[in-house]
């Protein structure tokens, strides 16, 4: 059974916190803040119709991006799978919670602007990127 995804528009709680595994994978974990307005249909005025706070996590070069690009209160659009971790506390209750893993994340551009850096990647050592390697064949040619 796939996880349950979730898509949405939220803002950060607070600024990401990155830290490395002991592999040497990067992980950025968050809390969003998702929450509905509405239209009070006597007086006009907005008014907040709840909240939901969810923790999220995401890995790698995503992590390092979100860790570099994002802060506390920034508004972003978020796409991502729940799921529950589970723990066992110093006192060695067990402990679960739902996190979202994050597939992608970025600003919300109706109230707000940002500039895109590319993040350049090397090539050196991997296989298989005909993109990124010189061609082998006499020719030059591209390798399709």
């Amino acid at each position: 059974m796939a996880l349950p995804n979730l898509h949405g528009v939220a803002r950060l709680t607070a600024d990401p916190e990155l830290k490395f595994a002991a592999s040497g994978t990067a992980v950025c974990t968050l809390t969003l803040a998702f929450n509905s307005r509405r239209q009070n249909r006597q007086t006009g005025e907005w008014e907040d119709a709840g909240v939901h706070f969810q923790r999220a996590k995401a890995f790698g070069q995503v992590a390092e991006n979100i860790a570099e690009s994002l802060t506390k209160g920034t508004e972003v659009a978020v796409s991502g799978r729940l799921e529950t971790e589970q723990w066992t506390n110093e006192q060695g209750e067990k402990r679960s919670a739902a996190v979202l893993l994050l597939d992608s994340i970025g600003p919300e551009l109706r109230r707000a602007t940002a500039r895109v850096h590319k993040v350049e990647r090397s090539t050196a050592g991997q296989s298989g990127d005909s993109w990124g390697s010189t061609p082998t064949n006499s020719t030059d040619e591209p390798p399709f």
